[in-house]
């Protein structure tokens, strides 16, 4: 990838030919029209979440030129590949709709993503939805990935990897900006932006529209998603007051059940079970047409950056977000008494299962306070931060609808057969600095204290086999982390670098680790040791990292392969396993227009002593043990590598990327029946920028994904089972999915400035 960061104070960025931050001086400054000169304190509104270039973390950079470039309406994790240790899943195939990622192996469950420094990871389930998010890559000034525990931040624990992501900055000068894109699978993304500029010297205002759809690679994944961002902004020489607000709705047909093992083995690659409703008189397959998933999300946030003094800066921001949706779905053959029906009489007969529409609901709120003061004086650079945020969320679900009910039955339509709430409350305080300790050495340290309340009650949507009802929800639970860090940066000339850091992180179990969790199985919360130790150079047409690193993990919640009704993948706590591995980066500038980046990570990942329960189907032993030892992690590549030319002459520029990931796991077993195969995949982008009078800028893209037409997965679940067979014995059984991307597939779009 191309790193970015900035240099000579605000309006000038700096491209840097590799994928971390070495201060090569691989390019040359540009100015930035959205950036004003009299609004330095924009630089420094995420200061106290990220890292320097003098912290001991393995962390990259990409800015705004560089988000630009790769966007043409993928969800951020897609922008993300260039990045290393980094893989991407899609349900649909195509990198739009609902998405996800994984750092070092680490699900996204487990990595803290904040935006101007205000947590973003939902409270329950600890992940991002991207889905909700549209075209938020149209908003981003820059973004930072430290791989890792890296340094304290606000949210949910950084377990893989923390991500931060600052938004546009207040633009200097009005802009319009229309974004047009036509591609494969009838996928359109239009984007209009808007900017004010700088009003009466003080005030700016800016916004931005978005619509992306897409019927998807997969039959019937199809998206309809909207979005917007606005901002205004009041400034003095000591004062930035913004307010943020951004949201999206999303229309997104199910595609989370993949595509099944002997299914694929046929060459479908594009089947998808989801909705299925039957067959025809003709025994052709029926689809419910509703089968959708519809959710608003919308964000609040209101920041004060004050300069109290020429070395200390104080910065608090008010946050609110609320989330309303629901998704429904057709099922068949369902017992009527798991939904809280009672069974009913046609033509006689009394009817047990019936064919039935649900939906369940999910009505949340979720707001907070952040702060930090941070100082920087001589040989001091200290942070003092945190915040504090509640959570009240609302589960619920009602059965709409009942396949030949004749008004029989207890039943009226938008039955409710379960509700829940969680309510989660969560505080945390950060000291962290670096101090020059010598002109060469730098020492820094990191202390943080986090505290948690967690209560679930109420009924959840499964019903309870043993009990006769409902499940019964009931957590109570409280969590008291402390999580320190240190680490040491060693300037040994102007060219080379080394450093190396230790640092502690917990993370408490989300909702469905205990809603999903077996009977048996009481999920506790994880600790996480994890060392670093990197080395990089720098040099006028050369540079090179490699870092180190071991986790070492007390009770991770590993994925164990299994899913949920919905496909949200399932854990269950390993009492000791480990991910250790190393990342190399290089960037060359081969000729003038010419640069080649490429990055490698090697790892192994591990759960040391390791036991499978499968769930056996005649009642008297409900689970079977099976020890396997030391075994890899699920979902855990021991080769990730990419590779990426970018070439600029004149108004011509062009990327070529591929990307390289090895064998996963579909579960902890490692049997070579429950894997991913390797994949190798390239993609090619290519521009041209026109100069028209009028405009500030006119350019056409054009993105060919999968350029070899590589027939791959990139992730999937497996079900395990043991059934009785006749003679007495116990037979192995295994459903396998798998997510089909989609081949070669291109988009194009017109970018015009004004």
């Amino acid at each position: 990838m191309i790193f970015l960061g900035t240099v000579n104070g605000v309006g000038a960025t700096l491209a840097v030919a590799h994928n971390d931050d070495n201060g090569t001086t691989l390019a040359v400054a540009q100015n930035d029209d959205n950036v004003h000169p009299d609004v330095p304190l924009q630089e420094v509104e995420v200061v106290a979440t990220r890292a320097t270039d003098k912290t001991p973390v393995a962390y990259s950079n990409m800015n705004k030129q560089a988000i630009e470039a790769e966007n043409f309406g993928q969800d951020i994790p897609y922008l993300l590949l260039l990045t290393p240790s980094v893989s991407a899943n899609s349900d649909a195939g195509t990198g739009i709709g609902y998405t996800n990622f994984r750092i070092r192996g680490t699900d996204a469950n487990r990595i803290n993503i904040t935006t101007n420094g205000i947590p973003l990871n939902d409270s329950e389930s600890h992940g991002v939805f991207w889905v909700n998010m549209p075209d938020f890559a149209s908003s981003l000034q820059d973004l930072q990935v430290q791989r890792g525990v890296g340094t304290s931040t606000n949210g949910a624990g950084a377990f893989g990897a923390s991500i931060n992501m600052k938004t546009e900055n207040v633009p200097s000068k009005s802009y319009g900006e229309l974004d047009g894109g036509y591609g494969s699978f009838n996928t359109a993304k239009v984007t209009f932006k808007l900017g004010t500029g700088i009003l009466n010297d003080h005030w700016a205002f800016d916004g931005r529209l978005s619509s992306i759809t897409s019927d998807g690679f997969i039959d019937r994944a199809s998206v309809d998603l909207k979005s917007y961002f606005a901002q205004g902004a009041y400034f003095n020489d000591n004062t930035l007051i913004k307010f943020i607000t951004f949201g999206g709705q999303e229309k997104t047909y199910h595609a989370w059940d993949g595509v099944p093992d002997y299914i694929l083995a046929e060459g479908n690659r594009t089947y998808n079970p989801s909705g299925y409703m039957g067959n025809d008189a003709n025994g052709d397959p029926l689809y419910y047409k509703n089968q959708t998933d519809n959710y608003d999300q919308t964000h609040y946030q209101l920041s004060l950056l004050q300069r109290l003094n020429p070395n200390l800066n104080l910065n608090v921001a008010l946050h609110y977000t609320k989330g309303l949706g629901y998704y429904e779905e057709y099922k068949t053959g369902r017992k009527l008494v798991e939904y809280g029906l009672e069974n009913y009489q046609l033509d006689g007969e009394t009817v047990k299962k019936s064919d039935l529409v649900r939906q369940k609901h999910l009505d949340n709120d979720f707001g907070g306070v952040i702060f930090s003061l941070d100082y920087k004086k001589d040989k001091w650079d200290v942070s003092l931060g945190g915040g504090a945020n509640y959570y009240d969320g609302n589960h619920f679900g009602y059965v709409t609808w009942l396949k030949n009910y004749l008004g029989t039955a207890n039943f009226q339509p938008n039955h409710e057969y379960y509700r829940s709430t969680g309510k989660k409350g969560d505080a945390n305080v950060f000291l962290k600095g670096n101090y020059q300790l010598t002109p060469a050495v730098s020492l820094y340290g990191d202390l943080q204290y986090r505290y948690i309340t967690y209560k679930i009650a109420g009924q959840n949507d499964t019903w309870d086999w043993l009990n006769n009802e409902m499940q019964q929800l009931n957590v109570d639970k409280k969590f008291n982390f402390f999580n320190p860090k240190a680490g040491i940066f060693y300037q040994i000339n102007a060219k080379n670098v080394l450093y190396g850091s230790v640092a502690v992180a917990h993370r408490e179990p989300n909702r469905n680790n205990y809603t999903d969790a077996a009977f048996n199985e009481k999920p506790t919360a994880e600790r996480l040791l994890d060392y670093e130790l990197g080395y990089k150079f720098n040099s006028p047409t050369f540079s090179a990292g490699i870092n180190a690193y071991y986790m070492t993990y007390k009770d991770q919640l590993v994925l164990n392969g299994k899913v949920n009704e919905i496909g949200e993948p399932l854990t269950s706590n390993v009492p000791d396993s480990y991910r250790m591995g190393v990342e190399l980066v290089a960037g060359v500038r081969l000729t003038e227009g010419l640069k080649w980046d490429g990055n490698l990570t090697l790892s192994s990942n591990k759960i040391k002593d390791y036991t499978d329960y499968v769930l056996v189907d005649d009642g008297d032993a409900p689970q079977q043990a099976e020890y396997y030892g030391t075994t890899d992690i699920a979902y855990s590549p021991n080769v990730i590598a990419n590779s990426l030319f970018t070439f600029k002459h004149k108004a011509f520029h062009a990327g070529f990327h591929s990307n390289y990931v090895s064998k996963q796991y579909l579960d902890n077993t490692n049997r070579d029946d429950r894997r991913i195969d390797a994949y190798f995949v390239n993609n090619l982008r290519l521009g041209y920028d026109f100069k028209l009078k009028g405009l500030k800028a006119l350019s056409a893209n054009l993105l060919i994904n999968n350029l070899f037409n590589a027939q791959y997965e990139t992730s999937g679940w497996v079900w395990a089972a043991y059934y009785s067979n006749a003679q007495g014995g116990l037979d192995p059984y295994a459903e396998k999915s798998y997510f089909p991307q989609a081949g070669t597939n291109m988009m194009a779009n017109v970018v015009v400035k004004f």
